[in-house]
């Protein structure tokens, strides 16, 4: 399958039981409704998804169910941490019908200065199972890194990448991570992982969006994103004032508590029946919710719209 990535890719939640199991039939109706905004593509058992929680069986359930649901392609994170079990990951993601794979950073990296043949023989390693590779720079408050600018265009040059996810949230290492693709021998797809800056991106040169937010707020960041591709500024600005109000919301510090908040905010809009999630996550207080709610409400998405 060859992937169109540029567009909106949902970064999906994953609607849990109150014991923390997964509730397949709330996952396929939440995966319906994200799949018939026209995403390009969704994002499976990464972050959003709580897929540092999940099991290796688990995750390869998700999928089944997510591929079940939908004809969208699919990318799947991959997790590692070992170069044997992100292979394993690969092959077996690839089985039950990933389209691509999100390479997260591992613990490996946490060294500096990182030596870049660890994480090029890793990536490489995993590009062997043949389905393509999106790279991921992860800012370090999500237990990510950003690597320097030898290391990217080494990681960039492995055979089977085809894009980047760049998750900063920092403007300024953004627009000089879009240069040094832009200089590549090849085209690498630039896509932004930046929920601080969402249509900013687009600005900055991203193509697509690979985004925890876009698991909320999902039509109109796809409409955004189509008014920003035709030439349509002010529709764009005016939509990506309305999603930045509520992202600014739900990722503001701790920046972690995005996903539980995510899912409030599903449950107000009638998307989800509850926002549980797995230990250690916690959820949130009346307050915070009743934050959401007002939030919601401001930007059109619930009590009468804009």
């Amino acid at each position: 399958m060859k992937l169109n990535l540029n567009g909106l890719i949902p970064a999906t939640v994953l609607p849990m039981n109150a014991d923390g199991s997964i509730d397949e039939p709330a996952l396929r109706s939440y995966i319906g409704w994200v799949a018939q905004q026209e995403p390009v593509a969704l994002a499976i058992n990464v972050d959003t998804g709580e897929g540092p929680h999940l099991t290796h069986d688990e995750k390869l359930r998700v999928i089944q169910v997510v591929r079940d649901t939908t004809d969208l392609p699919i990318v799947a994170g991959i997790a590692g941490p070992s170069t044997d079990a992100a292979v394993r990951q690969a092959s077996d993601f690839a089985r039950v019908g990933a389209d691509a794979l999100l390479v997260f950073p591992i613990p490996a990296y946490l060294s500096e200065p990182l030596n870049p043949d660890v994480p090029v023989a890793y990536h490489e390693a995993i590009a062997a199972e043949g389905l393509p590779l999106i790279l991921f720079q992860l800012q370090p408050a999500l237990a990510g890194l950003n690597f320097d600018p030898d290391t990217l265009r080494a990681m960039a040059s492995i055979d089977g990448v085809i894009a980047m996810k760049e998750a900063s949230f920092d403007a300024r290492r953004f627009a000089d991570t879009a240069r040094i693709l832009a200089e590549l021998p090849r085209p690498i797809t630039l896509l932004t992982g930046n929920d601080n800056f969402i249509l900013e991106s687009f600005m900055l040169g991203a193509t697509g969006a690979l985004i925890g937010f876009g698991a909320v707020m999902t039509e109109e960041q796809v409409d955004m994103i189509s008014a920003w591709q035709a030439g349509r500024i002010d529709e764009a600005k005016e939509l990506g004032r309305r999603v930045q109000r509520l992202a600014d919301v739900v990722f503001r510090p701790p920046v972690g508590d995005y996903r539980v908040r995510l899912k409030e905010g599903l449950c107000l809009l009638g998307v989800l029946d509850a926002p549980h999630v797995r230990l250690p996550l916690l959820g949130v207080g009346d307050e915070e919710r009743a934050m959401l709610k007002n939030v919601l409400t401001e930007v059109g998405l619930i009590g009468g719209s804009l």
